[in-house]
């Protein structure tokens, strides 16, 4: 018996696994796209197009009196891809059936391919990604304070106090390895040409920009354990020096000279104002509280390591379906990266993340466990609208987390977001920057901090 499960879903272009005796088929090409298929392959299931399979897969999903579930409908997710969404019904009608299989074990409806990933790497020791890129690292932090040279003494002070290269550095990592793994593929050295590095650094440029505009917003007193710009400098200095670094940051894009690649970075900062728009506001239907969670995470978080990883792309390949390994592995493992954060908020404490634990609870923000928690918990919903603002809220909302599976779901979706970066990321060329891309996606899944 089949069930459907909303809360492993994962973004739209998902691949499906089934289960076959008799074989393991690896690449079907269908509707232009290359879909994995893995494991045994069901006898009542024949459909060759993954809307239907899914579909057929739902239409299987029988309770004891033999009547069906209803199919899941479609959506747009994060990044304009669709993604199904099941609904109330469906999904209270699934949980009273079988509520442990619902949650973590559902995997035959919305499944990823970590049984191939596994069984393809399991032989091969994935390289360390941090050793990889440590090389061209090293000069990254002193090349972007070069870009950002200025007479006046406390705006070079403001604007050096975050590139002091005690940050995690995982974007640039990112877009370094990509590079690498992507120049390989592509039957040319290893090396980064210029215009790839330049990206890795416009890359940390924008997210650090990003990062000192937050601390405005947010109010935030501590950022990457010490004291935030705006609480050292006050807000209105700490505004004027993540604009001076995002201008600088535009000057690096514009030497690269490639217009396409100006588009697409330029397309993050869009991303970057439209998300925190979004984070500003609730919706008030539940069922679409998900989706505009995951579409605010793809904006303020995934869009800027999707994008920058096409960028490298595009200038050294002009096959469009390795820009599209490329973006959506960088897509993937953002939103991946932001669920974890997500849980860290809840699960960690201020030494270990670098900021107040409950952070998100404070600012008003329903974040993945909380959505998760909502279920189990139907006195979250009145909280999340008034943004956690009447007193007792966030410490009411942090017991019913914790008491919830909450955390542990959202844990679990990052992982599918992981295991779908993983399945693109397999289709280029071996290369000890492939697997290291590989190693990422467990590093960012097993990340304290």
């Amino acid at each position: 018996m089949f069930l459907t499960n909303a809360r492993s879903v994962i973004s739209g272009s998902a691949y499906v696994q089934q289960r076959s005796r008799s074989r393991c088929v690896h690449l079907v090409k269908m509707a232009g796209s290359w879909w994995r298929v893995c494991g045994r392959w069901s006898t009542s299931c024949t459909s060759t197009n993954v809307s239907d399979t899914l579909r057929c897969f739902s239409g299987m999903s029988t309770g004891a009196s033999g009547s069906g579930l209803s199919r899941a409908s479609w959506s747009s997710g994060p990044g304009n891809e669709r993604m199904p969404l099941l609904s109330a019904q469906t999904h209270s009608t699934a949980l009273h059936l079988n509520p442990l299989i619902i949650r973590q074990n559902s995997r035959f409806l919305y499944p990823t391919l970590s049984c191939f990933c596994r069984a393809t790497h399991s032989d091969v020791k994935l390289k360390d990604p941090f050793m990889l890129a440590q090389k061209d690292l090293k000069c990254l932090y002193d090349d972007i304070k070069k870009e950002m040279f200025v007479s006046k003494q406390e705006l070079k002070h403001l604007c050096d106090y975050y590139f002091d290269g005690k940050g995690k550095a995982i974007r640039p990592i990112i877009v370094i390895l990509m590079a690498r793994a992507l120049n390989i593929h592509s039957n040319q050295a290893g090396d980064l040409l210029p215009g790839q590095r330049a990206i890795a650094m416009i890359s940390e440029m924008i997210h650090t920009a990003s990062l000192v505009h937050d601390d405005v917003i947010d109010g935030s007193d501590e950022r990457r354990g010490k004291r935030s710009i705006n609480d050292v400098w006050g807000e209105r200095k700490a505004i004027l020096a993540g604009d001076f670094i995002l201008s600088a940051s535009t000057m690096v894009l514009a030497r690269i000279g490639n217009s396409t690649v100006i588009k697409l970075l330029s397309q993050v900062i869009e991303d970057l104002v439209r998300g925190e728009f979004m984070q500003l506001g609730s919706k008030e239907n539940q069922n679409e509280r998900f989706k505009h969670y995951l579409e605010k995470t793809f904006k303020k978080t995934a869009s800027l390591i999707a994008h920058s990883c096409k960028a490298v792309s595009l200038l050294v390949n002009s096959d469009p379906d390795v820009h599209e390994i490329a973006y959506q592995y960088g897509k993937n493992v953002g939103i991946a990266f932001q669920l974890v954060d997500d849980v860290l908020d809840f699960t960690s404490g201020a030494n270990q993340l670098g900021k107040p634990a409950a952070a998100d609870l404070k600012l008003g923000l329903a974040t993945g466990p909380v959505l998760f928690a909502c279920e189990q918990f139907p006195e979250l919903h009145a909280m999340i609208m008034r943004r956690f603002s009447s007193k007792g809220d966030v410490d009411r909302a942090w017991e019913f987390v914790l008491q919830s599976d909450g955390v542990q779901q959202t844990t679990f979706l990052a992982r599918r977001y992981c295991d779908e970066a993983i399945r693109h990321i397999s289709l280029l060329r071996p290369s000890p920057e492939r697997d290291a891309l590989i190693r990422l996606t467990e590093i960012v899944l097993s990340r304290d901090k």
